[in-house]
């Protein structure tokens, strides 16, 4: 059976609602902390498709929108300053604050050899 919408199409619709876009973001931060940082940065771009918009987010950080997409690319490898530049305007454009708290990790079993 065929799709009928693509991911991108059902993404930017569902962008428009508040609390899935907060939670869109925070996944995305919690892949980056995850040190999935390839996924991130896909998930970023279709994050500013579907919200601001690369042409306000370079307007607002004084960088070329081409760049950021470059930098969110697949061999792009943006660095940490110039992601949490981009995640602090995302956050605030929306309105949001995030806050990390430390929490035990799950203990993983491990099969011997």
């Amino acid at each position: 059976m065929a799709l009928t919408r693509s991911f991108r199409e059902s993404v930017m619709e569902e962008l428009r609602n508040k609390e899935y876009r907060r939670a869109f973001l925070q996944g995305i931060i919690d892949d980056l902390l995850a040190g999935d940082l390839e996924f991130a940065k896909s998930m970023l771009r279709e994050y500013i498709n579907g919200t601001t918009g690369f042409i306000a987010a370079g307007k607002a950080l004084n960088r070329s929108p081409k760049s950021l997409m470059r930098m969110l690319s697949a061999t792009g490898n943006p660095q940490a300053r110039n992601l949490f530049d981009l995640i602090a305007y995302l956050r605030k454009a929306d309105g949001i604050a995030f806050e990390v708290r430390v929490v035990k990790a799950k203990a993983v079993k491990r099969k011997a050899a």
